[in-house]
């Protein structure tokens, strides 16, 4: 189950199809072959598509044969998160209540990964609406497991995405994060991932409360691939009128390592956060190797108010929007935590909404004035490791604001840039994410920092033997 050429890195993969010691077909086959071996354990797939998946490796082959692969993605198995069009597939969104029909086009994400000769490997799992920072569905039927340790869950949103990639499925997959779900599920599966600038990767449809929070983007094994890959899903699409406007070419070329010299704000209590002692300890080991490369690292307070009860009427009212739609008779076909959030935010008002826009606003001068004394800002991922895949969400013992999104969220609220990077196993084997967030559009230098961050610690799942799915 160890193949290494399952983990190989897009540059690596690159070269020996350059030399034709690999080719997409036969690498496409090792990786669907690595599904069919580990979905019934893992339940990360929603989907997937054999046959779609063989016929572009053959196309991307045949590109590479010729010398002429459309971009650095050309052949590369992928995964696509199944709240995201894909043309030919239903966008089920975890929801028993959702269309069978297929989708009619690419979602602008999926048309640039199509564009630049991407294999799709099939659209992986969520929870339903992307609701919950845990992965299950009743339209699954099944947790979506950790391949860490399968009792436990990869977090989520984009959980299939991450368990895939952590267990060695696909050399990308793409989540989106409208409150922590590239990053809570990247610290806890062990991988990398980055929730870019709002606005800086496509989307449509995208409509309602979260249209202004959610950020689409690249969860890799590696920090080179998610610069290679976010480069490709940034370009340009007019179907969204919030995209920022577009970047110019080759903006994220020619990264190097960066920290020396770096002024780094380390706020372990960000909001009030209070992270578990063995999540702190592998973040500050981690920081202790970042200040011998020559980065200054200054602890600092929480910086920012507690998110709740601030945000708590805005996130109830954006469930309650959806539930409307749904006829009442069909609300016992929903996850029961979604519907009771979504049953509280019934009676809220514009009043409400409206002072929690005014809460983002003050939540971005807060950050604004921290930005100008620091280049980057860290915090552990999440405040605790992988929790077992019959947590209850959003209930006692794992409060939303307190257990899963208090150091995620604010930046979905301002749309700042942000990426978890794993700092290193807990002494029980389990990964932690370390965050690193810069400034409005500062995707170059969280990269850069994050290239040598990983240089640093070294961290590689697959030589890792704890791994339970290894």
């Amino acid at each position: 189950m160890s193949d290494p050429t399952l983990f190989l890195s897009l540059a690596e993969l690159a070269d020996a199809y350059r030399a034709g010691r690999l080719d997409p077909v036969g690498l496409t086959e090792r990786h669907l072959a690595r599904i069919d071996a580990l979905e019934p354990r893992l339940a990360a797939f929603q989907i997937v598509d054999h046959d779609g998946a063989r016929r572009q490796a053959a196309h991307a082959a045949a590109r590479w044969r010729a010398g002429k692969p459309l971009s650095p993605l050309d052949g590369m198995p992928m995964t696509i998160k199944d709240n995201v069009d894909m043309a030919g597939f239903p966008t089920r969104n975890g929801s028993l209540l959702s269309s069978t029909a297929p989708a009619d086009e690419d979602a602008p994400v999926v048309a640039r990964l199509r564009e630049a000769g991407a294999v799709f490997l099939g659209k992986t799992t969520t929870p339903e609406f992307g609701w919950k920072g845990l992965t299950d569905s009743r339209l699954r039927g099944a947790h979506t497991r950790n391949p860490w340790d399968l009792a436990r869950t990869p977090g989520g949103s984009s959980g299939g995405a991450a368990a895939a990639l952590a267990a060695g499925i696909g050399v990308v997959a793409f989540g989106n994060d409208g409150g922590g779900s590239i990053r809570i599920p990247a610290a806890l599966s062990g991988v990398f991932g980055i929730k870019p600038n709002f606005g800086r990767v496509p989307h449509s449809p995208l409509e309602g409360f979260f249209a202004t929070v959610v950020a689409g983007g690249p969860l890799t094994r590696t920090v080179a691939d998610a610069a290679t890959t976010l480069a490709i899903m940034a370009r340009p699409d007019d179907r969204d009128w919030y995209a920022l406007p577009p970047p110019p070419d080759g903006w994220l070329d020619g990264l190097r390592p960066r920290l020396a010299g770096l002024r780094i704000a380390y706020a372990p209590h960000l909001g009030g956060a209070q992270p578990d002692d063995d999540v702190r300890h592998a973040v500050e080991d981690a920081l202790a190797r970042m200040r011998a490369a020559g980065a200054e690292i200054d602890e600092v307070g929480p910086v920012i108010m507690r998110l709740r009860p601030a945000f708590e009427a805005f996130w109830e009212a954006s469930f309650a929007s959806r539930l409307r739609t749904i006829p009442r008779e069909d609300w016992d076909k929903i996850d029961p935590g979604y519907v009771a959030v979504g049953e509280r935010g019934l009676d809220i008002g514009a009043d409400l909404v409206l002072a929690g826009e005014k809460e983002r606003a003050r939540l971005h001068r807060q950050l604004a004035v921290l930005f100008r004394d620091y280049d980057l800002l860290v915090t552990p991922t999440t405040p605790h490791t992988a929790p077992v895949v019959e947590t209850e969400y959003n209930a006692q013992g794992y409060d939303r604001w307190h257990d899963g999104v208090p150091y995620t969220l604010p930046f979905n609220l301002t749309g700042h840039p942000a990426a978890s990077l794993p700092c290193g196993p807990t002494p029980d084997g389990l990964p932690v994410g370390l965050q690193v967030v810069g400034t409005k559009y500062a995707e170059r230098l969280i990269l850069e920092a994050c290239l040598a961050i990983e240089a640093l610690l070294a961290f590689n799942p697959q030589r890792d033997t704890r791994m339970s799915l290894l």
